[in-house]
């Protein structure tokens, strides 16, 4: 896990919700054709309002000359599951693990006489800092969520760091986010703060970040909402701290607005808040567009 000395460091939700594996992914190279993942879980194998396929489901995805193709999903019946995939020949598979369960363990058996390895490295992550939405409630499966879905369109890895319900940008959290070494650092939070919260806690969190890594850019980002209210009490307080940390003189620092974010209509939630799939594809549209001129792609 990320951040061994992050226990009774954060607040003890932080660390719980810090187990489940949103944004994890396993990369790696098979000459099988066919191979079976077993994987286990916690207890809790959906939500209300988010399908056990996304909550402790498992999604596998093959990349090709033009980018990355979904294979299938493992379904979680127990939390002992077991699923066949078939993703043929392909240079590269990507695994991506449940978004709001604890996976206790995983395997990958090939057939025997086959060959399996790690997929190379691509460089630096995409570091996201966020909330539920950024964990990934409410897609129907993991590569759903937009952080994979970025991922996949800009092809690098992310590390997705979304607390449901927690993401008040403590100066704890910047700390343990400095020891990360990213290509950028995506901070999405508004939607558990205050507006308090964003002017007192927003800009140390900044700084902080700063001082580790002085020229790694840094995109802040609006709470986006299912009726496009732009911008919200919280994103009016974001404005102006994003103003006054230039007026400091803070360099690389960005700001993303959450104008059309989930898209042009009101479909793009569960519950006017949580994303589905939809609004999961709006949102990580907007984050790659935001996203592609600061990291210097074209």
């Amino acid at each position: 896990m990320l951040f061994r000395s992050a226990q009774g460091v954060v607040r003890y939700v932080v660390w719980q919700i810090g187990k489940e594996t949103a944004g994890i992914c396993v990369r790696f190279q098979t000459s099988a054709t066919t191979l079976r993942v077993r994987w286990e879980v916690g207890p809790n194998l959906a939500m209300p309002h988010m399908p056990a396929t996304g909550v402790s489901g498992l999604d596998l995805y093959a990349k090709t000359d033009t980018g990355w193709r979904f294979v299938n999903n493992g379904r979680p019946g127990s939390q002992v599951n077991e699923a066949t995939f078939t993703p043929g020949q392909a240079p590269e598979l990507c695994l991506y693990l449940p978004l709001y369960n604890v996976t206790k363990s995983v395997q990958i058996g090939i057939p025997a006489g086959e060959s399996i390895s790690p997929a190379p490295v691509r460089g630096k992550p995409i570091v996201f800092y966020g909330t539920s939405i950024t964990q990934g409630g409410c897609a129907s499966r993991p590569g759903m969520a937009a952080t994979n879905i970025v991922g996949r369109k800009l092809q690098m890895p992310t590390i997705n760091l979304g607390f449901s319900g927690s993401a008040w940008s403590e100066p704890e959290l910047a700390h343990l986010l400095a020891e990360l070494d990213p290509a950028v650092y995506v901070l999405d939070a508004l939607w558990n703060m205050s507006p308090d919260m964003v002017r007192d806690n927003i800009p140390p969190f900044v700084r902080i970040l700063r001082e580790s890594h002085p020229t790694t850019p840094i995109l802040l980002v609006e709470d986006c909402n299912i009726r496009n209210i732009v911008p919200t009490e919280m994103g009016t307080v974001l404005r102006k701290v994003y103003a006054d940390l230039q007026q400091e003189g803070v360099p690389e620092l960005y700001f993303l607005s959450a104008e059309g974010m989930l898209g042009p209509d009101d479909e793009g939630t569960v519950d006017g808040v949580h994303p589905t799939d939809l609004g999961f594809m709006y949102q990580a549209e907007a984050f790659v567009k935001a996203l592609r001129p600061i990291l210097g792609l074209h």
